[in-house]
């Protein structure tokens, strides 16, 4: 192994020392092809606990294809990926989520004809799957979904909407629901793409605030395109160009990074997607 990035075998938990200092979820030198063309570059990142860590860059710079890299959805052909220690780097998604990494989607995902309320419940249940099978064994795993669904509608600022089917809220109130879906699990760390999306200027608040409070309980990794956000939320940015990293800092290192500026700040808050 290389020394530098140490990885532990897989099943090894970090010790309470080990998790203060070290990256809650690490990819080291990550490759992804697609026949000749190279997507991502041997990209590295280290993502502290508690933090909100934005991946930002132009169109085509890697940063989605990232993100599946990370959560499983396309496989690597170099590199490695721990969530809390443990190898994730060739499990499927649905064993990652297990291992405690979420994401939310660019386009919303959710349970449309089923109420918020609902969404939610089956998002909590769903971190155990046995139980989320053969619920009429398990009263208690129901009862902590209910308690979870109560505290998370609240805190999503839906309760006002809790019965309604999802298929009918605002598009705001539909990418709320689904961070709070990838929250219901208690995961370790959440990915969140372009959250803010489609947004109107009051959602894009709610949706700020709610990103920014996610780390007292949660790691965020954020693929944002609005850079007042991953300005005034981020705790460390990557900026992305073609595969690999460019700069990697904290907000006001970014900010006043002259290649940044150049490069990137210009286009994206000119209206870019990102």
């Amino acid at each position: 192994r290389n020394a530098e990035f140490p990885v532990q075998k897989p099943g090894r938990r970090q010790t309470e020392a080990e998790s203060m200092t070290a990256a809650i979820l690490e990819a080291v030198n990550i490759v992804k092809r697609y026949g000749k063309f190279i997507a991502v570059n041997g990209i590295t990142l280290s993502v502290m606990p508690h933090t909100v860590h934005s991946v930002i860059g132009p169109n085509g710079a890697g940063k989605t294809t990232l993100f599946h890299a990370l959560t499983g959805a396309v496989p690597i052909n170099e590199g490695s990926i721990t969530v809390d220690g443990v190898v994730v780097s060739h499990l499927p998604g649905y064993k990652r989520v297990l291992k405690g990494l979420t994401r939310s989607f660019q386009v919303t995902s959710l349970f449309p004809n089923l109420s918020v309320h609902e969404n939610l419940r089956l998002a909590a249940q769903g971190r155990n799957p046995v139980q989320a099978l053969h619920l009429w064994r398990s009263a208690e795993s129901l009862t902590a979904a209910r308690e979870t669904v109560d505290v998370l509608v609240k805190r999503l600022n839906l309760s006002a909407v809790a019965t309604r089917a999802a298929g009918e809220l605002s598009h705001g109130q539909q990418r709320r629901l689904e961070v709070g879906m990838a929250m219901a699990g208690q995961p370790k760390v959440i990915l969140l793409d372009e959250p803010t999306s489609g947004m109107g200027i009051e959602d894009i608040g709610d949706m700020k605030r709610l990103i920014h409070d996610l780390r007292k309980e949660h790691t965020v990794v954020l693929i944002e395109h609005n850079m007042d956000i991953v300005m005034d939320i981020s705790d460390t940015v990557t900026v992305m160009q073609l595969g690999q990293v460019l700069v990697e800092g904290k907000p006001d290192e970014i900010r006043n990074d002259e290649r940044v500026r150049r490069a990137y700040l210009g286009s994206m808050t000119d209206g870019d997607s990102g």
